[in-house]
């Protein structure tokens, strides 16, 4: 929603740090931090806008066959990766942030965004692993009415004062300074989720909305409901709207890289990517089909240096 002539911004979460079955690759299994800060570089000279890390503090067996145990941390990930990478952004999709307080994780990621210099956006998310709530005594039935509270009193905490101050019903502070303060005036707060609340929520509270994986034709409505929520209650302000893109895989593949990937011609896929600014989308989030490391970085180059351009 930041109005049309702007080019479609594109990003990426990255593989390694979250290896759920549902899309990570065979070799991310074997593989480690060099190379997450490989990709990461590889992502920052190749023009990405961010590159993104999840987060699940403890996944209980009942869940570990689908979604695997692996997930890095993502403020001790997204801390590393700025100190490798110079322009990328760095975006937690999504922060649990009903797990923790909010001055805990105001604390965790003002410090990520000074040591970075700005380049934080911090993503929020409703959580949806009631063990993990249980285990860490957050709220799971609530979880909903949870954060949107910490949505508020992170905007204090992570605002310009010292001593944030925040009264309700969850939380309350204030007499408790903090620093360092952010490097931004204001941190970009985006919303995960397209529950009818999520969707709600990232209209009323958010800088920017994060569907979870909402496919094409669904994401008109949706859109369509952020404007119409936030037309109601007056929100101003640049307002980011996200998309999933399907699967890539630049070029023609000499492998089976799945029926629902798109593949071809940079220009091919351009067009088919140009199709979600027409709709309304600001950035679309990119995942590619890949056997390597290397194969992903040579995917990565291919993606900003010959589909990126088209885009717009």
């Amino acid at each position: 929603m930041e109005g049309g002539g702007v080019s479609l911004a594109y990003g990426i979460q990255l593989p390694v740090q979250a290896q759920s079955a549902l899309f990570a690759e065979g070799w991310e299994a074997g593989a480690g931090p060099a190379d997450l800060v490989a990709l990461a570089r590889a992502v920052d000279g190749a023009g990405f806008d961010y590159l993104a890390a999840c987060d699940h503090v403890a996944i209980p067996r009942r869940l570990a066959p689908a979604m695997s145990t692996v997930w890095y941390d993502p403020v001790a990930t997204l801390a590393h990766l700025a100190a490798v990478t110079e322009r990328v952004r760095l975006l937690s999709h999504v922060a649990v942030v009903g797990l923790r307080h909010p001055l805990l994780t105001a604390k965790q990621y003002a410090t990520v965004d000074h040591l970075s210099g700005g380049r934080l956006i911090l993503g929020v998310g409703a959580g949806h692993v009631r063990e993990e709530f249980e285990v860490l005594g957050a709220d799971f039935e609530r979880r909903g009415a949870v954060l949107d509270e910490t949505i508020d009193a992170l905007r204090a905490a992570l605002g310009s004062e010292e001593f944030p101050e925040h009264r309700g019903k969850f939380y309350d502070f204030g007499g408790l300074g903090q620093r360092p303060r952010p490097a931004q005036p204001e941190v970009p707060l985006w919303v995960g989720g397209s529950s009818p609340a999520a969707v709600r929520r990232a209209a009323l509270k958010g800088d920017g909305w994060l569907p979870q994986g909402d496919p094409r034709e669904r994401l008109p409505a949706q859109i369509a409901r952020l404007r119409r929520l936030r037309e109601e209650a007056g929100a101003e302000g640049p307002f980011t709207v996200g998309a999933i893109a399907e699967p890539l895989y630049v070029g023609r593949a000499g492998w089976e890289v799945g029926r629902r990937t798109l593949t071809g011609a940079p220009e091919e896929i351009a067009e088919s990517l140009r199709a979600y600014r027409a709709m309304g989308v600001d950035q679309i989030q990119v995942r590619f089909r890949s056997r390597s490391r290397a194969e992903l970085i040579e995917q990565i180059g291919l993606f900003g240096a010959q589909v990126a351009p088209r885009l717009d």
